[in-house]
């Protein structure tokens, strides 16, 4: 029997540089902590603990005085960095490039609305708005909505959502939009690991609902990396008999990956490691490719090709 690891999944690179930047921290014998999990995956995460890294909350955090804290590639919202500031603490920031280059674009596209005046596009005192319940927003310009597609209570979103005060509005899917006020101008972001299929399906339906008299724009900020993945991993298990997807269930980005092996390969399982694996699923199988999301190390996947031959 074939067993091939698939040589596009693995850690994306902000996952990779948050954890050299911890792993060369904990070598110098620094203690150090990490607000919240470092990586969707539970293994993962248990390795670094074993060399020493601390996983806290936000709450945690705020009972620390001049420590080191790494923030993970999701980013923070700003409330995180003043309250660094306030109780000495030095921040490590592993946040990911393309999460950073997106806050700073919400930033700047909130602070432009601040100073936008309610013109002729905004919605009067008392005037109904053209669709029956719009999501609720206390965005400080009535003119303005800021939109970003993601999965609501995510650490990223988290962090976008405090680029304006709290006072984006976050949609979690296509059905999302249709209560969004198409009346008002809209400005429409994606968190960097969502479906571009669907980001577009939204996009489509902005456009023919918005009103003639306000604005729309939307900017795609998906991460070309992890989008990449999903032709690439549709190609990868189509060509097997047997599809061991491994990935931690908290991952979002996984979940997304892992529907798509189903798609296209029914005979695709959902592991966290290489004891969730059956003997019986290899029945009848020829090749088996082993894949993952972006928070999946590659030393589990070959774990899991390891525990195959044993049980074979």
């Amino acid at each position: 029997m074939k067993i091939e690891i698939d040589s596009g999944s693995g850690f994306c690179f902000g996952v990779t540089t948050a954890i050299r930047k911890a792993e060369e921290e904990l070598a110098k014998g620094n203690k150090l902590y990490c607000l919240g999990d470092i990586v969707h995956n539970g293994m993962e995460c248990d390795r670094l603990a074993q060399l020493g890294l601390i996983t806290i909350n936000h709450d945690e955090m705020r009972q620390l005085h001049n420590v080191k804290v790494l923030l993970r590639a999701h980013g923070e919202p700003p409330e995180t960095y003043q309250l660094a500031q306030q109780n000495g603490i030095e921040i490590i920031d592993a946040t990911c490039p393309v999460v950073l280059q997106l806050q700073r674009r919400i930033k700047k596209q909130y602070e432009h609305s601040l100073n936008t005046p309610l013109g002729p596009k905004g919605r009067l005192p008392g005037q109904e708005p053209q669709h029956p319940a719009p999501l609720n927003t206390q965005h400080p310009s009535a003119n303005t909505q800021i939109v970003i597609f993601g999965k609501p209570g995510h650490a990223e979103v988290l962090g976008l959502v405090g680029q304006t005060e709290s006072k984006a509005i976050v949609i979690a899917n296509f059905e999302d939009v249709k209560r969004l006020d198409f009346s008002r101008d809209i400005y429409l972001y994606s968190q960097t690991t969502k479906s571009l299929d669907e980001f577009h399906r939204i996009i489509e339906y902005i456009q023919q609902h918005i009103s003639a008299e306000a604005t729309f724009q939307s900017f795609d900020t998906i991460c070309r990396q992890v989008a990449n993945r999903m032709p690439n991993i549709s190609t990868f298990a189509a060509r097997h008999d047997l599809v061991l997807f491994v990935c931690g269930r908290k991952s979002s980005n996984g979940r997304v990956l892992f529907g798509e092996c189903q798609r296209v390969n029914p005979r695709s399982h959902l592991i966290e490691g290489p004891t969730e694996i059956q003997r019986e699923w290899f029945e009848n199988v020829e090749t088996v490719g082993i894949c993952g999301a972006t928070s999946t190390p590659k030393w589990l996947m070959e774990q899991c090709r390891d525990y195959i031959n044993t049980l074979l």
